[in-house]
């Protein structure tokens, strides 16, 4: 098998052989920043960056918000946000069709065709497009010699424009929804791209799947990673876990219907049913919040239900440090969505804080059963509650869930083991980088 094949993390863990190196300059191309529930790319391009690689940003959209992480500041005003047409997008156009019309065309033509029969995929590669060549008139300007997207959808389709275009080498990232709700182009992505990470061997599984053995060997399992060296239990090197006052349930995410909150409300209502003193923390803003408050409303659980909206990595890791249980209560949604391994049970883990999620995509590779977490079905809110009852009931299992699910964050999820593993890749994509 090709050391791509097997190129993980973990029980998995491989790279490329290491060479000598000389400079290596990345393009980030990622479909908005800077994103509060994407902080997955942030830490990572900050670690890659640590590692000696030049990092440049080419977000697809950028994000206006109140609330930003300190450390993106920084990536902010250095990133090369680019309205969907201006003079320099029009003029980079009409010189690739003076340079190279053939090869214009026939990415243009590539890139309609294989989004061709989804709606938003389609109407997003059209609108996209211009201004991806102009982003590869850029990278070819200021020398960049490997391009990673991080997400499946629009962002691998403008890096594959963009080798079509300049020949660089790209590299994407598979996450959860991305990948699972449409899956248009993925062939032809997959084929051209030096090698496609996915965030799960569950991903892994569904590439191969979908796009044929052949590639099998370009597909590669880096999971994300978090910083378990900022990210880790008050003030003792082992997990502790409270012994008194109500129970604090936290839970992270977009509030939308594939993060499943409402079936955490509901599970709350049960346990308060069951005379448990429970206390729920949602961390987050999104489409359902005005549903789940209505809900909340509902059950009777305005004082025992608190919606804090955003929040920056310092006050998330607060809260953190005050649960007793990360609840990740996800489900499939409606539209097809579906999560990958939410980033947000990493960090929970990494803080000793005992976490129960949904049986569902790549979870079970980050929560085993019974070993660093509990893992519950997709929807079942009374199955959700017996959960949170049981770490609530039994503080040894509380204490050795909290312990195993530390050490499974150190030895598989670690920010800096994983950005060592992606780097590897960018080293190989491309001449100047070997």
């Amino acid at each position: 098998m090709s050391q791509l094949a097997t190129a993980t993390t973990g029980a998995r863990n491989g790279r490329p052989a290491e060479r000598p190196r000389r400079h290596c300059k990345v393009a980030y191309i990622m479909s908005r920043f800077p994103a509060l529930t994407e902080t997955f790319v942030l830490y990572e391009i900050l670690e890659v960056q640590r590692r000696g690689v030049e990092v440049e940003l080419f977000p697809l959209l950028r994000i206006r918000t109140n609330v930003m992480h300190p450390e993106a500041a920084e990536l902010v005003r250095r990133a090369h946000f680019q309205p969907f047409l201006s003079w320099p997008i029009l003029r980079a156009n009409l010189g690739f069709i003076l340079r190279k019309p053939r090869v214009y065309f026939a990415a243009l033509w590539a890139l309609l065709r294989g989004t061709w029969g989804s709606f938003r995929f389609f109407t997003g590669a059209v609108a996209i497009f211009p201004k991806t060549v102009h982003f590869a008139r850029l990278m070819e300007q200021q020398g960049v010699t490997h391009v990673h997207a991080h997400f499946a959808n629009h962002p691998a389709a403008a890096a594959f424009v963009i080798r079509r275009l300049t020949g660089i080498p790209y590299s994407f990232t598979a996450h959860g929804s991305d990948l699972h709700r449409d899956r248009h182009m993925l062939r032809e992505k997959v084929a051209e791209a030096a090698v496609v990470i996915t965030i799960s061997e569950y991903n892994r599984r569904l590439i191969v799947a979908e796009c044929g053995e052949p590639f099998h060997h370009k597909v590669a399992v880096i999971h994300c990673g978090v910083d378990t060296q900022n990210l880790r239990p008050p003030g003792e090197d082992t997990p502790t876990t409270r012994q008194d006052g109500p129970l604090s349930v936290t839970c992270i995410g977009t509030l939308h219907e594939v993060k499943g909150q409402t079936h955490l409300i509901e599970a709350c209502r049960l346990l308060r049913q069951r005379g448990l003193d429970v206390h729920c923390h949602l961390i987050g803003d999104g489409p359902d919040r005005k549903a789940l408050f209505a809900q909340v409303s509902q059950s009777d659980l305005a004082d025992r239900i608190r919606f804090h909206g955003w929040r920056t990595r310092a006050e998330i890791i607060e809260l953190l440090r005050q649960a007793d249980v990360l609840a990740a209560p996800s489900v499939p949604s409606k539209d097809g969505r579906r999560e990958g391994i939410p980033v947000a049970l990493m960090e929970a883990m990494a803080c000793g804080v005992p976490v129960v999620a949904s049986e569902l995509s790549g979870i079970p590779e980050l929560v085993r059963h019974g070993q660093s977490g509990l893992l519950v079905p997709p929807g079942d809110a009374a199955a959700l509650a017996d959960a949170i009852q049981r770490l609530h009931a039994d503080r040894p299992l509380h204490r050795r869930l909290a312990q195993g699910a530390r050490e499974t964050v150190q030895r598989d999820f670690d920010l800096s083991k994983n950005a060592a593993a992606l780097t590897s890749y960018f080293h190989a994509g491309g001449p100047s980088c070997s």
